[in-house]
């Protein structure tokens, strides 16, 4: 099973590439899912945010997520506590699907991960996919796709590695700065890549 790291800095369209991957039949783990279900209430991590930042907890006993994201891009030390406690129970997570994915016969799996080399996990997968966009593309598509303050913005971009770092890492760069069209074309030829890289995979 080739196992395919899709990763990109915030609004670079790697939800874009992912959707059309799962139309051409991909199965995709979005680790944005799988960190919403690690911190669901009644789990260990949901627990240590709880005890951590007991502000972030609403009345009704959910997760402010709104409020624990303005709490951990303004300090970097509060970002470095949530990430220990969340990474390791998505890693959890993302392995049980693997194992399904794996039983299913599954030839490749992507895994959707918009940290893939901030947190270090480059080394677990055969392929690394980047979707890129420029900053002030992204800056542009937080502020008025997102409705993000743009300071808040600027500070989510800054908290990230810069592109350039991962673009000499990647395997495959997807450019998203024109349209829709181009960049689903190009995550077409880039699935089409995969397919074959698999292929010859499977014959050893």
């Amino acid at each position: 099973m080739l196992k395919v790291g899709l990763t990109g800095n915030i609004a670079a369209g790697k939800s874009t590439v992912a959707s059309v991957w799962r139309g051409l039949g991909a199965t995709v783990i979005d680790a944005d899912e799988l960190a919403r279900r690690a911190v669901d209430p009644g789990t260990p991590a949901f627990a240590a945010i709880a005890a951590e930042w007991n502000e972030v907890v609403e009345p009704g006993g959910g997760l402010d997520r709104a409020a624990l994201r303005r709490i951990v891009f303004s300090d970097p030390d509060a970002r470095e506590r949530l990430e220990q406690i969340v990474h390791p129970a998505v890693a959890a997570l993302r392995g049980e699907l693997y194992a399904e994915a794996e039983a299913r016969g599954d030839r490749v799996i992507v895994a959707d991960i918009p940290l893939l080399f901030e947190v270090g996990l480059v080394d677990e997968f055969d392929v690394v996919v980047l979707v890129d966009a420029t900053e002030e593309v992204r800056l542009a598509r937080l502020v008025g796709d997102r409705g993000l303050d743009p300071e808040e913005a600027r500070r989510i971009i800054a908290a990230q590695m810069p592109a350039e770092l991962k673009r000499a890492r990647a395997d495959f760069v997807i450019e998203n700065t024109g349209t829709v069209e181009e960049v689903e074309r190009r995550a077409r030829e880039v699935w089409l890549e995969l397919q074959i890289q698999s292929a010859e995979r499977a014959r050893g």
